[in-house]
């Protein structure tokens, strides 16, 4: 591995719960080795996360300052952080026309449920983004834990599909 941090990108359409969570969530557990960023193809108004997200974080111990939604155009400028590797972790996301990214990082779906998605009661919205974080943890976990051979330029396509069990 590189001595700088690997930088991963989490895209979903709007960047306004599951990519937040996992940008926020890799930083946290990524001491060092990782950097996370998180964007979409159509974030949402005015720049703000969900609020669930956001409490659903800071329930958990993780810092939330400087969170905000994103469009995927800011990564895939000349002046942008060179991305190791894409992980989408929703479905549109993944079945989009993405930006050609500097760099031909490795990619993987991670796919989740939207936790937002329906007209549920606050409390059991509130209940699927901490399952949905749960979920992610696992994942970040896993990556977090490879040795620095699997998180390699050659290994680590491989890697995170594994880890998404494609």
């Amino acid at each position: 591995m590189t001595t700088r941090p690997l930088n991963v990108l989490f895209l979903c359409t709007h960047n306004s719960a599951r990519s937040i969570l996992a940008e926020a969530l890799l930083n946290h557990l990524g001491r060092g080795r990782f950097r996370a960023y998180s964007a979409g193809s159509n974030p949402r108004p005015n720049q703000q996360p969900n609020p669930l997200a956001l409490a659903v974080l800071r329930e958990a111990g993780i810092a939330t300052d400087g969170l905000r939604s994103k469009s995927w155009d800011e990564f895939a400028g000349p002046d942008a952080p060179e991305m190791d590797l894409i992980i989408t972790v929703c479905d549109d996301a993944a079945g989009e026309v993405c930006p050609v990214w500097p760099g031909h990082p490795a990619t993987a779906h991670w796919g989740y449920a939207d936790p937002s998605a329906g007209d549920a009661l606050d409390e059991a919205k509130h209940e699927a983004f901490r399952l949905t974080l749960q979920r992610i943890r696992r994942r970040l976990e896993a990556l977090v834990q490879l040795p620095d051979e699997k998180l390699s330029p050659a290994e680590l396509q491989n890697s995170a599909r594994f880890l998404a069990g494609e």
